[in-house]
Formats: structure tokens, sequence, C-alpha cells
């Protein structure tokens, strides 16, 4: 090895192999730190490095960047840092040159299986049980000509899902060595293609910190972020150290090839360094202040907006930098399609915690020409309190919709008041969303998502049954907005779980039937219970996997969910990127003749509502049904919904159509499987203008010629 080292250059950040000529350029950014030591391994688990190179700040210091080349090095050499400086909490510095520190811009980590949260923590050496970084030459993976899809919203279903459990269990039918990676995935992309998916929204597959959790559970969900830049190493069904790079590529082009898209989910508001007892892995030790909103009165202590014990400083330049370089790669090199910013109002605070009007790092997201066509979805709240809905800043920004969610289970629920809210989330939220330019398919709607109750324990259970996680239930969110339908937990009572079928089918119907984007949880299609536990962070186990027996066990919802999905893909009426205009006003006292002769004069996609009489929608607090008609008239699609969240049948009135044309049965959530959801061509005709609508179900009509 040639270690005739030269200056180096301050870019670009990280470790970068240079052609011309060979060597490796690294470059790593700490502001106080006195001195830097460049640590280079000869493989993953060694225990000591090969060799240590101190850089020279006269030499290798550009501003706050440190930085060297070593010729001859190239792409899998194992290296890490030592950062030497004053260790004075009160002033917000925490040097330790005796911990290994991974660089915060590493491609691949190494060191996973001897990794020791323990030993990160507290005074002593940690080399033997440090994680790595690997130097990468991205450059030489062939992407055969891919190109990311740019389905737009209007077109797009997501389904929210966690790549480990996905095809972790045994009865998954993937082979042992890929069950619960990138690989697997890739095996069960036929089964999201017939579902009707055009998104996949995966849990954090970055680089996380399985050990911050409570022994003997594991991490599990991956909101605990180690490395930005890196696949997460248990992801990977190869063992050779390019394995979680080039096996994540191989998933993206294998999505894109069947019309999928990939959006991560990313952690942007905390680490796995955790406040002032946490481990120092990385950027702790690196330059502590500058990562981490630190308390003004003491700046030992973290400021905690996340509530996972620190708060990245995200609106400081370099940690600004250090974003949007991250989703730029994200893009440029591994071909992602988007992401959902978790916890993404902490990115709207300023570096002292307060909230800000105009935030730099959410600006540069919106406006960096890298992330233009990605699509970017906003978890708009934070754990502190900050809830920025409707408000969060910029144009692009979509949003998950959790008003959405609230609303739409309190009315299933048949809570009072809750049919105006239904009607507005049906809309897309104007009221949420009042900006007359802002698409309505830029709310992400949702009934169910990883956090909380899967879709059959919203149906299941009235109170969370978290024990399992050892924190006495006392985690988890405490109001659900959920009904068991009569008894807790699993029964064998045909009546009660033919009722939680109908409200099943209930959710997916308004959620498929609403402007906006639709987003679904993994399993949700086939009853996937989590035993009523709503926070699985920690149970990676067959809890929190996906049951492949239920696909046949539950085969007849599964069957009216790819219905639904795969039917409203083709429709205009759901494609439409703007508030569909309302027609009648529903006004008690606007008559039948009235409302069709002003639906007629509309000739552009609108929405009438309805109550069990037509035109003469029940906006009383106590009402428990809503009806509503889509049209478009450009492609001739009239639709009439009707919703009955009350416990007794009740009969609607059915709007009168031109001669020649009939309404024809497309949704009864109250009928069994085959008759609960039919297609246009084989739906059959309804007689008369009256329809028995039984107690807490959802029928869905379409007009057909005769």
């Amino acid at each position: 090895m040639n270690l005739n080292i030269l200056p180096g250059n301050s870019f670009p950040i990280g470790a970068t192999v240079s052609k011309d000529p060979p060597g490796v350029n690294f470059s790593i950014y700490s502001k106080n730190a006195t001195a830097i030591e460049l640590l280079l391994f000869d493989e993953p688990h060694a225990a000591q490095p090969e060799r240590v190179i101190l850089l020279d700040p006269k030499q290798h210091k550009t501003h706050h960047y440190w930085h060297i080349f070593i010729p001859d090095l190239g792409a899998g050499q194992i290296y890490a840092y030592r950062a030497y400086g004053p260790f004075e909490p009160e002033k917000g510095h925490r040097f330790d040159g005796t911990k290994v520190l991974l660089d915060p811009y590493a491609r691949i980590v190494v060191g996973q299986e001897k990794y020791s949260r323990e030993a990160a923590t507290g005074f002593g050496d940690n080399c033997a049980y440090a994680l790595k970084g690997v130097v990468v030459d991205s450059s030489t993976y062939d992407w055969e000509d891919d190109t990311p899809l740019n389905i737009p919203y209007s077109y797009t279903v997501i389904y929210e899902m966690h790549v480990g459990g996905f095809t972790r269990n045994p009865n998954s039918g993937v082979s042992p060595k890929k069950r619960g990676t990138f690989a697997g995935l890739i095996e069960k992309i036929p089964y999201l293609k017939e579902l009707g998916i055009t998104a996949v929204e995966l849990l954090p597959v970055q680089q996380f910190d399985e050990q911050d959790v409570r022994e003997p559970l594991i991490n599990y969900w991956g909101y605990s972020p180690i490395a930005f830049f890196t696949p997460h190493h248990s992801y990977s069904s190869r063992k050779d150290i390019f394995g979680p790079m080039d096996e994540f590529r191989d998933m993206v082009k294998a999505l894109h090839r069947a019309g999928i898209e990939v959006i991560l989910d990313v952690v942007f508001n905390h680490t796995a360094e955790g406040n002032e007892n946490g481990p120092t892995v990385s950027f702790r030790g690196l330059e502590n202040s500058t990562y981490y909103i630190l308390e003004s009165d003491n700046r030992s202590y973290y400021s905690n907006y996340s509530g996972c014990g620190n708060t990245f400083n995200t609106n400081n330049p370099f940690v600004h930098r250090f974003i949007v370089d991250c989703l730029c790669y994200w893009v440029g090199e591994m071909h992602v399609d988007g992401f959902r910013f978790d916890l993404a109002s902490v990115m709207s605070r300023s570096m002292s915690g307060d909230p800000l009007d105009d935030p730099p790092v959410l600006w540069a997201i919106e406006s960096d020409p890298v992330l233009a066509g990605a699509k970017i979805i906003a978890e708009a709240w934070d754990a502190a309190g900050l809830y920025q809905v409707g408000s969060f800043i910029g144009d692009r920004f979509a949003e998950w919709n959790g008003p959405y969610r609230d609303d739409i289970r309190q009315f299933v629920k048949s809570d009072p008041r809750s049919v105006n809210k239904l009607a507005a989330r049906i809309m897309g939220s104007p009221d949420i969303y009042p900006q007359p330019d802002r698409e309505p398919n830029h709310s992400i709607n949702f009934v169910t998502c990883h956090d909380g109750f899967t879709m059959n324990d919203l149906v299941s259970y009235n109170e969370k049954h978290n024990e399992a996680n050892c924190e006495d239930n006392r985690d988890g969110a405490n109001d659900n907005h959920s009904w068991n339908c009569g008894v807790e937990g699993p029964t064998d009572d045909p009546k009660i779980e033919a009722l939680r079928v109908r409200q099943i089918k209930n959710f997916f119907t308004i959620l498929f039937f609403s402007q906006g984007t639709p987003m679904m949880l993994m399993g949700d299609e086939v009853r996937r219970t989590q035993l009523g536990n709503n926070n699985g962070y920690c149970q990676n186990n067959e809890l929190s996997w996906f049951d492949w027996e239920q696909i046949q066990k539950q085969k007849d919802i599964l069957r009216f969910v790819r219905g639904i999905i795969n039917f409203t893909q083709e429709l205009e009426i759901m494609q439409v990127d703007k508030v569909l205009a309302t027609v009648g006003g529903g006004t008690p006292e606007s008559s039948l003749e009235k409302q069709e002769a002003e639906i007629n004069r509309h000739q552009i996609p609108n929405i009438s509502w309805h109550g069990v009489q037509i035109g003469k929608p029940d906006w009383w607090k106590d009402s428990r049904t809503l009806a509503f008609s889509l049209k478009h008239p450009e492609s001739g699609e009239y639709f009439h919904i009707m919703l009955n969240a009350f416990w007794k049948p009740l009969i609607f009135d059915l709007p009168r159509l031109k001669f020649g044309e009939n309404w024809h049965l497309i949704v009864n959530s109250a009928l069994p499987s085959p008759n609960d959801f039919n297609t246009l061509e084989n739906a059959t005709k309804v007689i008369g203008f009256k329809y028995r609508l039984e107690a807490r179900a959802a029928v869905v009509l379409m007009t057909r010629k005769l």
C-alpha cells in the first residue's frame, strides 16, 4: 500500500475514489476539533486499525473541513476517525479521542456484528466494537437505463411497508437467506403489482441502531438512524461489503420495471446518539454543538423536540448542507423516487429550537433541481407540540393528513358530529388546505399507518395492548378512535366477525373514493393483526411480520381490496388534480329538479351532497349518514355513493337518470364475497330509485347504459 499522503481537498465531503490520479480523497467536517486521525482497517471486524494517519491542521484543514488524499487506495477500503478536542459539555463540546467515529457521509457501514452501543457510551476505547465506513465507487453499478418513474400523485397508491417484516415470516415462500431483505422484497413484487400498488413507502432503510431499545427487545421500525447515506446492513442477503448498496439498487431497479416507485421514510429529526447519556458513534464526537440543538441555559443537555432524546440541528448551515447532500445522493445515485420526512416540523425549527416562518433547509429541499422530480411528503408535526398540517411551507410538500385518519375513523365508528368533517376529508380537505392552487392529491389520505393499530385491530380492540413492549402498556397512543364491534380481540362469533369485515370494507371504500392520494398499511388487505399492540417499534417477530397464510384465509377481503384499488385507478374522476366543484349547495330547499338541472349545467368534474333524500344532506350533529354523487362530464363517469354508519338499515333515494341509463352495483360492503365488489361489466342493475342500505354499510353505484 502506497501511503504517500497528499493534502487532498475539502470537497467532495466523505470518501471519494479518484481515477486520475488513482487514490481516495477523505474530507470530514469538524469546527472545534484540535486533531483528527484517519484509521484504515484491513477487514470489517478488525479490532485495531492497520494504519493511523494524523491529519496536520496546517496541511489538511481548510476552514472547518479536514481532508487528505491517499494515493492507490480504492473502493473497499475500510476506515473511521478519531477526533480530539475539548470535552466541555457545558459549552456543547463532547470530543473523546477514545471513541472511533463513523464518517457521516459513509456510503456503506461494516462492523455491525461486533458493534456495541454500550461500548460507545461513557469513557473507554471502543475500537473493537465500533462501526466503520467503506470507500465506495458508485459509478461501477449498471443501472440498465433505469430512470425515475415520475408518477403523478393523482395516479399514486402508496403501500407503507417494512422491508424486513414483509418477507421475514417463514411462510413467505422466500428462501431463508433472502427473508427480510431487499432481495426478498423483489420476489414479492408480483403481489404488489396485482394489488394495484404504484409506490412503496419504506420504513427507515438507512443504517439504524438496532440496540437503541430496552433489552431484551431490538429496534424493529428503524427510527434510530446512525448513517444517513447507508442502506441498512441487516436488509441485505449478501455477505460481501458492497452487498447492502448493490442489493438496494437491485430492488429499486426491479420495482421500477414493475411500475412501482420507491419512497424512503427518512428521519432527519434525531439520531441514535440520544441524550447526554447516549453513545458517541459519529455526530456527537465530531461536532456536537453543530449537529444538535442544545439547551440554551445548560448546553450539557439536548433539546428534545423529537421525543427521542435529541434534536438534529437541521437549520445549521453545515447540517443543512449534509441533509440536502444526502437527499440528492439517494435520488441521483440510488434512484429513489421520493421521501417521507418523519416529524418534519422539527426541520422548521431554528438553531435554538424556535419555529421559523421560512426554514432554510425546507426551502432548499423544495427548490433543489436534483430533487425537482422527487415526491416530498411531510409528517407535519413534531413531538413537542408543533402541528403544521395545512400550513407546511412551500408549494411542493405533500402532507400526511392526520385529520383524515381521525375523522374517517370517527364516522365509521358511528361517533356524533362527524358527518361534516367526513365530507371535507372526502373532498381532499379544502378546509385544511384552502390554497386555491393546491392540488388535493397533495393530501396523503390514510386510515392506518405503522404508528398505531392495523386495520384489523382498529375494528377488534377498544384499548391498546402493548404489554409485550415491556413498558407496562404506557407507550403508544391512547386515543385511537377504535371499536371492537362487541368483543375485545379475537372471537369465534360469526356475527361480530362479519361486522368487522364490513367495517374494514367501509374504510377501504371511503379511502379510495376520496380525493387525495391514498396510502394503506402493509397487510391491511389481509387483516394483519398485532393483537392490539399499537406501537410495534420493538417487535421484530411474527407479531409485526406479514403473515402470508392470511392470503388464503382472507382471500375474500383481499379480492375486495384488489378490486377497489384497480377499479378506482382507472377512473378519471379519481385523477382530477383540482378540488371537485360542488354542485347544488346541499340546502334543504333544493328540489330534485333544481339539483339535476344544476348538475347537467356543470361540464367540469363535480360532487354533490345528499342524505337519505337527494339534495338534502343531514349535517346535524347526530347524523350518521352521508351520500354523494361524483360526475365527470367528459369521461361520462357518474357515481352515487351512500354511507350508513347508523346501527339500523335505512332507505336511501337515488338520483334520477336519463332514459336508457341505469344504476349498477359496484360496492356493497354488507354483501358477502364475491357480491361485495363488482366491475361495471359484471355489476347487477339496481331496480327503482330507492335503495335499502344495511346498518354500518357503504354502497357505490355507477351508471351504465342499457
